[in-house]
């Protein structure tokens, strides 16, 4: 059974970059490019590992986060945030919110490929 990774990402390059990446390791993929739409695929897909940016139009990666992980449908999944907000306290706010890890653009495919296979 293929296992189906959600991507929410606003950047048309860097979510076709990331979805590469997972189809080539055979991971079914899902996309959505802002935070109300990742909710909803979330809840309608029922992914097995949520792929996450925090800078996204309308909600943030941060809420999106908590209103996942607050949800009983969806507070087992895994979410990885994917980010270029690199600072410390970015990082501690994040795991605050519910993420299980959080990566930094620019991201090394071999580190994102290995944290996905950890959480699945």
């Amino acid at each position: 059974m293929s296992r189906t990774i959600l991507i929410v990402e606003d950047s048309p390059t860097e979510m076709q970059i990331v979805k590469n990446a997972l189809q080539s390791r055979g991971y079914n993929v899902i996309t959505a490019a802002n935070g109300e739409e990742g909710i909803e695929k979330a809840h309608r897909e029922r992914p097995q590992l949520v792929v996450l940016d925090i800078i996204l139009p309308g909600k943030n990666g941060y809420q999106v986060c908590r209103d996942l992980k607050s949800s009983p449908d969806t507070k087992d999944v895994p979410v990885i945030m994917l980010t270029s907000k690199s600072q410390e306290s970015d990082r501690f706010w994040g795991l605050k919110q519910g993420a299980d890890a959080y990566l930094i653009k620019p991201w090394r495919e071999d580190e994102l490929l290995a944290t996905v296979a950890r959480h699945l």
